[in-house]
């Protein structure tokens, strides 16, 4: 596969709690994203503090996200926000089907809606996708295949080129990094998820979607889960809020090519 930039999308949740700290804590980012090559930071701050967020950088090599869009982009929903809003306010990516939002409740259907939305409006999509937990009989491949068929139907083959799968695996998400994925077993589920794409598509356009990884990723496991893993860059939650850490993850990313 044609060699591109690692791709670091930074998942703040909800935090920090005010504009300052944000604002800071962005400022403790970009002092080294900003510079770095051969990687592309993405940063998905609390849609409180996008705006602000937005005035702060004007360049390329970091980029802004949401953490969820409503599949509506307009109409009587209080509370939500559509896809025309968010890029209209000059995001460019979106997460969708995260676990946390899985656990609340979005099933595969919503998230589909939600697909179909953002690349209506042309929004890139950071796709969710893993198991809560695995089992001797391999019912967690089969898990994993109907979330990515769900939210691959009806999207045209053309648009996968705004597409990014983040291969989350529940049952790894707040470990330690010594206890996380082992580097062969995330290259395994890169290779299925890959074959699945295939079975919906074909098996070039397969390989050019990129496969970030997402679960109790820090410094010490980075550079082994890019190098083993064969994965296209990460996903990012708690490491994203401890400037020091995540701008080592950069660091290590930044070498790889």
């Amino acid at each position: 596969m044609k060699k591109r930039n690692v791709l670091i999308v930074a998942n703040w949740k909800m935090n920090p709690q005010t504009l300052s700290k944000a604002e800071k804590l962005f400022s403790d980012i970009q002092k080294t994203a900003s510079r770095l090559q051969n990687v592309q930071t993405v940063i998905c701050p609390p849609i409180a503090f996008l705006g602000e967020l937005l005035h702060l950088y004007s360049g390329q090599k970091i980029l802004f996200g949401v953490q969820d869009v409503f599949w509506q982009d307009e109409g009587s929903y209080t509370g939500y926000i559509g896809s025309a809003m968010i890029k209209n306010m000059g995001a460019e990516y979106v997460i969708l089907g995260h676990s946390e939002r899985r656990k609340l409740g979005e099933d595969n259907e919503t998230i589909n809606k939600k697909v179909l939305s953002a690349l209506t409006e042309k929004l890139k999509i950071v796709l969710c996708v893993g198991e809560k937990e695995r089992d001797v009989h391999g019912e967690y491949l089969t898990f994993l295949r109907e979330e990515l068929q769900s939210a691959f139907e009806n999207v045209p083959i053309q648009m996968l080129k705004n597409i990014v799968i983040a291969y989350e695996p529940i049952w790894t998400i707040g470990r330690e990094a010594d206890d996380a994925m082992d580097p062969q077993e995330v290259h395994e589920m890169v290779i299925f998820i890959r074959k699945t794409l295939a079975e919906i598509y074909d098996a070039n356009t397969a390989q050019r979607v990129p496969v970030l990884y997402g679960g109790s990723v820090e410094p010490s496991n980075a550079s082994v889960l890019l190098e083993r893993g064969e994965i296209n860059g990460f996903l990012i939650g708690h490491a994203s809020l401890v400037p020091q850490d995540f701008n080592e993850i950069l660091s290590i990313a930044s070498k790889r090519n």
